[in-house]
């Protein structure tokens, strides 16, 4: 339930509000604009009268909510959210890249990434250290090892560090990690996201494989409904029946999940692709329908990567997609 408060109401008049809603047993959400004050009703609101409370002298209007997820509706928080990380903003009209490879792999090789893609723009470096794989064979990632580098990178260059949680029980080691990815693969791993739901670290959560856009939705409502409101959301393309890319990347997921939630959205054109020819392309669109950053995966010579080598990009052809996407958001906003 969605509650607008009118404009010029004191202080003790919204508090003695907000005390009897809570004795119905359900918890409040408060956003505060320049112009209204909008109280969002979490929990069993069946015993509220909305007739009583509508004809209440501080209340401008009283809407229920049909959406399973409440915290991260757009009802509840009509303005976007912005998240600030270490001096960057993401949300709100604020666009950011994130960049670096599938894996870590050598302390010589994540710095010389950070350092190229910082200079081509790219505000956060991402990385893996620990690695979900299809195989058991696969390369896994360096692990703890390569947090420890990923670590020194963000040293050497000041860039805040993406990468990827897997368990639980690692979450120690990702004390000094800036932004915490949760991979398609766990995005409905309940447990994990009721956990970073008690952290204060900004989640970056992705589409799971054949999620659908209310199951993103509803797993960030588990991470926000534990405290955390630091949530980006990243379409990283679904399993369809098309053969010839990796993924489909759901282009009008971005588009319509601004309708539904404040929460920023981050397009990842190399996990969609699989392809390092479509990147540049897939990333132009999403930027075009409103994606609020962009998060590529670099590597200084992708045929030898041990992880995702066809669908990364030289440092070179990297600096050249965020070249043509700052001219698209250019005639965005003019």
């Amino acid at each position: 339930m969605v509650v607008v408060i009118k404009k010029g109401t004191n202080e003790d008049q919204l508090q003695n509000l907000k005390e009897w809603l809570r004795s119905f047993g359900v918890e409040i959400h408060e956003s505060k604009g320049e112009y209204e004050t909008i109280l969002g009703l979490i929990g069993d609101t069946s015993h509220i009268d909305t007739d009583l409370l509508s004809s209440l002298s501080i209340i401008d209007s009283v809407t229920r909510i049909s959406e399973p997820f409440k915290a991260a509706n757009r009802k509840f928080h009509p303005d976007d959210t912005v998240i600030e990380i270490a001096g960057h903003k993401i949300g709100g009209g604020n666009f950011q890249y994130i960049a670096g490879p599938c894996s870590v792999e050598s302390e010589e090789q994540i710095n010389f990434i950070a350092r190229e893609v910082k200079k081509a723009g790219a505000a956060f470096l991402r990385g893996g250290a620990f690695k979900p794989r299809t195989s058991p064979y696969a390369f896994q990632g360096m692990r703890g090892e390569g947090m420890k580098l990923l670590e020194e990178a963000k040293k050497q260059t000041g860039m805040p560090i993406v990468t990827e949680i897997m368990d639980i029980s690692h979450l120690d080691l990702f004390e000094n990690v800036d932004v915490i990815q949760v991979g398609a693969r766990n995005m409905q791993n309940f447990e994990l996201l009721k956990e970073l739901g008690h952290t204060d670290k900004p989640i970056l959560l992705k589409r799971g494989l054949a999620a659908t856009m209310q199951e993103l939705l509803m797993s960030a409502e588990y991470i926000m409904a534990g405290g955390n409101n630091k949530v980006m959301l990243c379409e990283r393309g679904i399993r369809t029946f098309e053969t010839y890319t990796r993924n489909t990347m759901d282009i009008s997921a971005i588009a319509l999940l601004k309708e539904k939630t404040h929460l920023p959205i981050i397009a990842d054109p190399s996990h969609a692709a699989g392809f390092s020819r479509l990147v540049k392309p897939l990333a132009l669109a999403a930027t075009a329908a409103g994606a609020d950053g962009i998060m590529i995966e670099v590597h200084n010579d992708p045929a030898h990567a041990l992880c995702d080598g066809p669908q990364a990009l030289t440092p070179e052809q990297f600096k050249d997609v965020v070249e043509d996407c700052n001219a698209i958001r250019n005639i965005l906003n003019k």
